[in-house]
This record gives C-alpha cells, sequence and structure tokens, in this order.
C-alpha cells in the first residue's frame, strides 16, 4: 500500500532502520561480553520482540504485567518486570508464572521483601526476586553500600529467592558528549558489581547482574562482572535520544504520518492532524540543544525539511511552521499534502496507536499489532 492511501494519523516504523538498531545493539552486548536482554515497553510489539531475543524464550524486560502475560502467552518466558512490586500484583505475578514463564520481580526495601515472603509462604509458591539499585540517584533502589541491601536479603525467604541485583542508569539521559556517557556506562557497571561483591562475600548467590539505558549500552566500553544489559528505545530511537548523543537523525525508525489539513497565511503555519495525542505531550528535546517542539518534519519519504518543526500543538491539531519565522510556501504543501514526524519520545508517541504500518521502500508492507494499557 502506499503511504498515501493510508488514513492519518498512522503510526509507521522504517523496517530497514529497525533491524539496523537491533543489530547496533546486539553486536554491542557481543563485544561486551553480555547478553542481551531488551526492555519491550518502547513497541510492546510481538514482531519487533522476535527480532531482538537471543532464543525463542528470550531474555526480555517488560514495564507492566499486561505485556508479561502477552509475551509469556508468545513463548517469550524469560522475563524480568523491571518495576518495583506492588504487594497486590503477586496473586497476578504467581498466575503468570505458573502459566511456564519465568517472571522475576525487583524490588528495594525490607517492607517489600516481606511481603513478597509472607506472600509466597501463605499461598505455597516461590518467587525469583532481584534487588533494585539506585547507581546515580535518577530513580529508586537502594544506593550502592546501604547496609539495607544485605538486610533486604536476609528478609527474602519461604520462597523468595534472591537471583541478582538489577539498576538503570537513568542519569545518562542528561550527560552531554562522549566522556559523560563514557563515565555513566562506567559508573553503572561499578556500582551494580560493587553490591554483587558485597552479596556473594554475605553468603548470598547472585546469577544475574542487570544493568542497562541505551546511552550506556551505547557507550559501554567494557562490564566486567556484569551479565546482562536492558535497553528499549534504542530499538527505534528518537529525537531525544539524538540529543543525547547517541543516535543520528536517519536512524530513528518511527515516525507519524501526518496530512496537511490547512494554514494561517498570516502567520506561516501549516495545519496538520498530528497533534498532541498523536504525537505526546512529551516535550524532552527542550531541554536540549535543539528544541524539536513536539517533533521534527519529514517529508512523505522521511527525508527531514531542517527548516520546519512542529512548533505547537492541539489536542488533534499539530501546527508546523519555519524556525525563522517566515511562512511556509502554500505551492509546496498543498492541502492534504502527507508528511512524516519524528517523536521527541518514541515510547509515548507509539502508545497513541494499536498497530504499526511497516515501511519498505516508501510502501507500507505489513501491519503488526501492539499492546497498550495495564490490564
Amino acid at each position: 500500500m502506499k503511504l498515501t492511501e493510508l488514513d492519518t494519523p498512522s503510526l509507521l516504523i522504517d523496517r530497514d532502520k529497525l533491524i539496523r538498531n537491533i543489530a547496533r545493539a546486539k553486536a554491542s552486548c557481543a563485544k561486551l561480553g553480555v547478553h542481551w536482554r531488551p526492555h519491550l515497553k518502547t513497541h510492546k510489539c510481538l514482531e519487533i520482540a522476535r527480532l531482538q531475543i537471543e532464543d525463542p524464550t528470550g531474555p526480555a524486560t517488560v514495564s507492566t504485567l499486561k505485556e508479561a502475560e502477552f509475551f509469556a502467552s508468545n513463548g517469550i518466558t524469560d522475563l524480568i518486570y523491571a518495576v518495583g512490586i506492588a504487594p497486590h500484583k503477586l496473586p497476578r505475578v504467581d498466575r503468570i508464572n505458573k502459566s511456564g514463564a519465568d517472571c522475576k520481580i525487583i524490588l528495594d526495601s525490607v517492607e517489600a521483601a516481606d511481603a513478597v515472603s509472607r506472600y509466597a509462604r501463605t499461598a505455597g509458591t516461590s518467587f525469583r526476586v532481584l534487588i533494585e539499585i539506585d547507581c546515580d540517584g535518577h530513580r529508586s533502589g537502594l544506593k550502592p553500600g546501604s547496609p539495607e541491601i544485605l538486610e533486604v536479603a536476609r528478609h527474602l525467604k519461604d520462597g523468595a529467592a534472591l537471583v541478582g541485583v538489577l539498576t538503570h542508569a537513568g542519569g545518562s539521559y542528561s550527560a552531554h558528549g562522549d566522556a559523560e556517557l563514557k563515565a555513566a556506562a562506567e559508573n553503572e557497571v561499578t556500582a551494580i558489581t560493587r553490591v554483587a561483591d558485597d552479596l556473594r562475600a554475605a553468603g548470598f548467590p547472585i546469577e544475574i547482574v542487570s544493568v542497562g539505558s541505551t546511552p550506556t549500552l551505547c557507550a559501554a566500553e567494557k562490564a566486567p562482572g556484569v551479565t546482562e544489559y536492558r535497553s528499549g528505545v534504542g530499538t527505534i530511537f528518537d529525537l531525544f535520544m539524538h540529543g543525547v548523543g547517541v543516535c543520528e537523525i536517519g536512524d530513528i525508525a518511527e515516525s507519524v504520518l501526518v496530512s496537511v489539513i490547512g494554514r494561517q497565511q498570516e502567520k506561516g503555519w501549516l495545519i496538520t492532524d498530528g497533534g498532541w495525542l498523536a504525537m505526546s505531550r512529551d516535550r524532552g528535546t527542550a531541554s536540549q540543544a535543539v528544541d524539536w517542539g513536539y517533533g521534527a518534519v519529514c517529508d512523505i519519504n522521511g527525508n527531514l525539511i531542517p527548516e520546519l518543526w512542529v512548533a505547537s500543538a492541539n489536542q488533534e491539531h499539530g501546527i508546523i511552521a519555519r524556525r525563522d519565522g517566515k511562512p511556509i510556501s502554500e505551492s509546496d504543501f498543498p492541502l492534504d499534502t502527507r508528511l512524516r514526524i519524528l517523536p521527541n519520545h518514541a515510547c509515548p508517541t507509539a502508545a497513541a496507536f494499536d498497530r504499526y504500518h511497516i515501511v519498505d521502500h516508501g510502501e507500507a508492507t505489513e501491519v503488526w499489532h501492539r499492546i497498550n494499557n495495564w490490564e
């Protein structure tokens, strides 16, 4: 199907770019001597997951239990649910595992460890658990060296088995330049391996030493003691990752196909049917050297039009303007012209859609479905 035959807005994935990005991540992990446990939260799509994983069962990372259920039911069973466990979700995790999966959970407190152990004892079941470590102050987890780490480990019992440690170098998203990216990658490895060594010295078997973010996987030069990397958005990339410095514009595999629906001549605007509901409210690039507004503008073939940007957006209206403020030529963009908009953040942009149109050589050749939501 020609792209002009698709309704708009539609979500597109460029197959060649997708395959190239996946190959890059696999090559990086091979160089580091670690497994790749791709994070499936960006795309939530079975076809893409199968391109990523090492063998039919995984390994893989998920961010919702709905993802865990979906991928496990399709044979991808070696999973980490990489969000701190809320105790009321334990019956659902238990059902997933009893269906044949190995869905591991993470936690970062004695309170959570006691809750998991209590449920395992009461229900006569078991859970494989990783302790979450905060390597850079970005989010949740225990600090390396905290005495609470050993306390958490000691409170995992009665079917709650400690199998590893996990961290996410979210601070790398604020890195500027190669030196800071490499430092973030080194810090991530140093922090998590210190914790793994401390736990082993205290007699706890540590099978999994899990790190990961797209920037650190792209920057890491060595990872002694690490067993696996998790990365998600690097399979597709986006404008924010371009701003971080880990990809080129031409690596971004996801775009939103929109149509020109009108213009404001006196303001020099084009109006499209791709508003913030299609592009998401994410304005992450506003804090970077280049602000892309609500997205970068490309022609129907995916070629960047550098002088244009999605300067503003309403729910169903995208406002495209020239960066220099000059009017946009009406003859260049007549009514119903198709454009492709590159997203600031691939994950929330994709979340507005239930399918991808896979683009090969300028035509939509397949439809791949994705899941959304939590239940």
